[in-house]
């Protein structure tokens, strides 16, 4: 299951959100999406998970919660 991970802080890299993520089950690929021209981060990324039920446990638990210091939101990608 595809996750939108948005209102991360600019210095979220793909790394930590993999990190963060694993804590609650698999994570196949973890992405902070970035400015081409900048390299900035844009704010948001994905984490995709092949067990749906820790997915939606993430969503359950972790969405509006904060990460370094903003309010996340979590919801499936479609």
């Amino acid at each position: 299951m595809k996750l939108f991970i948005g209102n991360l802080d600019d210095k979220i890299q793909s790394s930590h959100l993999r990190e963060a993520f694993q804590e609650f089950g698999k994570v196949n690929s973890a992405k902070v999406i970035k400015d081409k021209s900048t390299g900035k981060s844009k704010g948001f990324g994905f984490i995709d998970m092949p067990n749906k039920e820790e997915a939606v446990k993430v969503i359950e638990d972790v969405n509006g919660g904060k990460w370094e210091g903003k309010v996340i939101t979590i919801r499936e990608a479609y």
